[in-house]
């Protein structure tokens, strides 16, 4: 990568850890924002909520309609290995103002879409202001994308990592000439957004502990792996039929979004935990009392919740809801089988779920293993392996399907 640059070693490590910088600054001004809106949505809870969810649908599908579609991570996956690796800065007004209205409101997504393409578009940005092409314009578009999902995660191993997955549905990592300036950038970006922010030092989740047994563990985890498989499954399985009922209104951006709006608010007001993406809900999940059947129909709500938020044009991530979703079906699996470890069965569930649908077992291990505080990462990898081979052979991202033959410089 060196030898097409004039650049020296020392001179893209500053650079890297430059953009690492601006992508933190922009990372807490959208968190603050976020929260800060939040906090205002929250007021409106119950059967309010459909009169509320719809127009914040009618907000985000006007947002759209006048600025212009956003896209989705499919789109990002598309410009790192067909364009370049060039992201535009175009798309971010609209993407920044329909995401926070989408996430703010209740929308079953998380920041990390949003998060995401606006730093690997910075990444860009940076690159062609010092004149970089080809792999190395490429490798600052991740080293940007690794900064956003680190922020969100706190993790800037399991983040930079989660960049380089994300590409493929079965290569482990393909632009590998990104790993060192990913981890860089993403260091950088998770001390300025910890230092602005005071999040994501510690834990995001306070799991029971857990301490490693005896290989009997890494058999439950397996088991756990399959069970997860299947709920991957059964996500698919609703997100394409709510995909294909959205495809079929032929109505303008801004009647979908409402719409989906009113179906998120029906859903929330019945199940009022599938509202928001599932941060802090998911530690309800943990720490309360459910009948396992009460958690089965959360989980199941929690798919269609999160399907209606992206098929109905709604802005944001699936990550963050999988994982909860992961979470409901661990916790009622725990309850009707109380000799199982609670904080090995609801992890291994968790990564499971996630890798069988985002073929990201290695980065989804290392994201949980610090979200949760698991001190033991072979079980977590021993699930997220199993729920990634036995996912569907068509991968729930369609664009993880392009080969390394079809990059384009």
């Amino acid at each position: 990568m060196m030898n097409k640059n004039p650049f020296t070693l020392t001179r893209f490590v500053l650079l890297w850890a430059a953009l690492g910088i601006i992508c933190g600054l922009f990372a807490s001004i959208y968190w603050i924002v976020l929260a800060w809106m939040i906090q205002g949505f929250e007021q409106f809870n119950g059967w309010s909520l459909l009169l509320i969810m719809p127009l914040a649908g009618l907000i985000v599908g006007l947002g759209i309609h006048w600025l212009g579609n956003p896209g989705e991570i499919g789109l990002v996956i598309d410009n790192i290995h067909l364009h370049g690796g060039r992201l535009s800065m175009r798309e971010n007004p609209s993407m920044i103002l329909t995401s926070l209205f989408s996430i703010a409101a209740g929308g079953s997504a998380g920041p990390e879409a949003p998060m995401v393409q606006v730093t690997g578009s910075i990444g860009t940005w940076l690159a062609d202001r010092f004149r970089c092409q080809g792999d190395v314009l490429r490798t600052f578009s991740l080293a940007g994308m690794a900064s956003g999902f680190t922020v969100l995660f706190g993790a800037p191993l399991g983040g930079a990592m989660f960049a380089m997955e994300i590409l493929h549905h079965q290569n482990v990592v393909e632009y590998t000439e990104a790993i060192l300036p990913a981890i860089v950038a993403s260091c950088s970006s998770y001390m300025i957004f910890v230092a602005i922010t005071r999040l994501g030092i510690g834990p995001t989740w306070h799991f029971p502990q857990y301490a490693a047994g005896n290989i009997d563990d890494f058999v439950m985890a397996m088991g756990v792996g399959v069970i997860g498989a299947l709920m991957g499954w059964l996500f698919i399985v609703i997100f394409r039929w709510c995909e294909h009922f959205f495809q079929s209104l032929k109505s303008p951006i801004y009647v979908q979004t409402t719409l989906a709006g009113l179906g998120l608010g029906i859903l929330a007001a019945l199940f009022p935990l599938t509202r928001y993406f599932g941060e802090h809900q998911l530690e309800d999940v943990i720490e309360g009392n459910f009948l396992p059947i009460m958690l089965l129909g959360l989980a199941v709500a929690k798919m269609f919740a999160i399907a209606i938020t992206v098929t109905g044009g709604w802005r944001g991530g699936i990550i963050i809801p999988l994982f909860f979703v992961g979470a409901c079906f661990g916790k009622a699996l725990m309850i009707t089988h109380p000799e199982f470890n609670e904080a090995l069965v609801i992890t291994c569930s968790m990564a499971a779920i996630n890798a069988a649908v985002t073929r990201t077992p290695i980065s989804t291990t290392l994201l949980l293993s610090k979200l949760t505080g698991f001190s033991s990462l072979a079980p977590i990898l021993f699930a997220s392996l199993v729920g990634f081979f036995l996912a569907p052979r068509k991968p729930f991202i369609a664009s993880q399907l392009r080969l390394e033959g079809s990059k384009q410089p």
